[in-house]
């Protein structure tokens, strides 16, 4: 029959609806109010277009990719050649039929051997020959793209340009400039009065010096066009060119590398950031010639000392040892002269004129992680370590046996930094146990202590109080990308440089030498921030 297929869909059909009204008869109330609440819900964010709102969101999050952000270049790196040498499969001596070698297990099959010695050894074996390192042209080193010819010649025509309107003791309306006869230095900061260069002749008695209004810190403030990310790796050290008519900055990571940033450059030069890599390992001290700016010495953990010298565009090796260096210094009166701490707790006096270690001494149980001179008197000299302790020495009597320090100040952990202030009169120190020392007084009597937290963890460098251009305020960061400023007066931070444009944790800072109200701040990621003062 033709009318049978029908009659059977309409009793399927009539039977699907009996048992969805039988369904719907046997919910509960709170089942049915339950769907109700789920449908109306829904419906509620259907209206509300969350997905295509979160959708434009994402969009304008997004980062620009049109390359107009400042950043370091690398060139390209050279596919080897294919070696045509077999592979050589390893076999051990037994499968070889050979007796065994135990000339490898003379150190290390002796369970009383000193740490010490494995150390020792450990590196006289991975540390290269100071002849396949260097010298080390500068053209060898450079990683940048393009050429570095341009920032070759801005260095040399430093040289070239007279040092107009600067005499022995003169003063130009807030900054002092002087220029010590024989050395051709040339320091900048405010001040309000003109303050005897004379050496005191005992202890450590410092005078006080009467400085004028700081910078005002409301006036700091960090712009797009002064940030950019000049290397790779987290940064270790940085500073400024001390001169007041350029703004270089240079940097050292943790790779090797030193990188230069022009900030006044012009876009379309490349940004101005030149990448050398003349270490290999992290950077440790930057210093400049006092007598010629166009040479800068570098340090390293490798144990070399080189000087770039941009006359003969290359990086020559002055010194190697077979420890670690970790700090660098240069005293105040003896530009021949190179300070550098050296494995555990060395400190060697590096002499230009004889090309030699004149003086070595052990001050402490610990690495040195900085070196710093009294400004007012350079013959006291500050040391930081990992020892936990800061020490004030008299370079006039240190004795080559047993060194006896003028003072020691502990500290609970590590201690990072420990600088003196422009005037001489206080010392700042960092620690790693969450605390920003201060020594003030006569004959730095006077101890304090800042509640910082300084535990930045393995990624980033650690903090490092730094002195601003008076003894006002001091600088250091903090784990939320803001820098703190601690005023040694009042005991505590009194306010916090923050910027939407920071997007990192500034680490390592340096205060320009000859522009007021400049700082520089490097982070672990490679990123330079510089905030000014209107």
């Amino acid at each position: 029959m033709p009318t049978k297929p029908h009659t059977f869909l309409c009793l399927f059909l009539c039977k699907i609806l009996f048992w969805a009204s039988m369904a719907t008869q046997k919910l509960t109330e709170y089942e049915i109010k339950r769907l109700e609440n789920i449908r109306r819900n829904d419906e509620m964010l259907a209206a509300l277009q969350l997905h295509a709102k979160a959708s434009l969101l994402s969009n304008a999050t997004k980062r620009s990719r049109d390359g107009s952000a400042k950043s370091y270049k690398v060139s390209p790196e050279k596919k080897p050649k294919k070696s045509e040498t077999p592979i050589v499969i390893r076999r051990s001596l037994r499968t070889r039929g050979m007796p065994p070698d135990s000339n490898c297990l003379d150190v290390d099959s002796n369970e009383n051997s000193d740490k010490a010695t494995l150390y020792q050894t450990s590196i006289n074996r991975e540390k290269p020959s100071p002849c396949v390192l260097g010298p080390l042209k500068m053209k060898d080193a450079y990683d940048g793209t393009g050429s570095d010819r341009e920032f070759i010649d801005t260095l040399l025509s430093f040289e070239r340009k007279p040092k107009s309107g600067v005499g022995v003791k003169e003063e130009f309306d807030c900054f002092k400039v002087v220029k010590e006869e024989g050395h051709d230095r040339v320091l900048c900061g405010p001040v309000k009065r003109k303050v005897e260069s004379d050496n005191l002749n005992c202890g450590i008695k410092i005078e006080k010096r009467e400085f004028e209004g700081s910078v005002d810190l409301g006036s700091m403030s960090l712009e797009p066009e002064n940030i950019a990310r000049i290397m790779p790796g987290r940064i270790m050290t940085v500073i400024f060119f001390p001169r007041d008519d350029v703004n270089i900055v240079v940097a050292g990571n943790k790779l090797g590398n030193v990188a230069f940033w022009n900030v006044d450059s012009e876009g379309g030069k490349g940004d101005g950031i030149f990448l050398y890599s003349p270490h290999t390992g992290p950077i440790s001290g930057i210093l400049f010639q006092q007598s010629c700016l166009s040479k800068i010495f570098t340090s390293c953990y490798d144990g070399y000392l080189r000087l770039m010298d941009a006359e003969k565009e290359v990086f020559d090796l002055v010194h190697s040892c077979d420890d670690a260096i970790f700090s660098l210094s240069q005293h105040p009166n003896d530009v021949k002269s190179l300070y550098f701490g050296e494995g555990r707790g060395g400190l060697s006096v590096w002499d230009d004129r004889t090309g030699s270690v004149s003086s070595q001494w052990t001050l402490h149980e610990d690495r040195i992680n900085t070196i710093d001179f009294n400004p007012q008197n350079p013959n006291i000299m500050a040391t930081s370590s990992s020892d936990a302790t800061v020490c004030l020495w008299d370079l006039r009597k240190v004795d080559a046996g047993k060194p006896k320090s003028l003072k020691i100040v502990n500290h609970e952990r590590a201690v990072h930094s420990a600088y003196f202030s422009p005037s001489g009169s206080s010392l700042a120190s960092t620690s790693f146990d969450d605390t920003v020392g201060i020594l003030s007084g006569v004959n730095f009597e006077d101890a304090s202590r800042v509640h910082h937290y300084n535990q930045t963890g393995r990624w980033i460098s650690s903090f490092r109080a730094t002195w601003g251009w008076d003894d006002s305020f001091v600088y250091v960061g903090n784990m939320k990308r803001g820098v703190d400023i601690i005023s040694p007066a009042q005991r505590r931070v009194i306010r916090t440089l923050q910027s939407p444009h920071m997007t990192a944790i500034p680490c390592r800072f340096h205060a320009h030498p000859c522009r007021v109200g400049m700082l520089a701040g490097a982070t672990g990621g490679g990123q330079v921030y510089i905030w000014t003062s209107s």
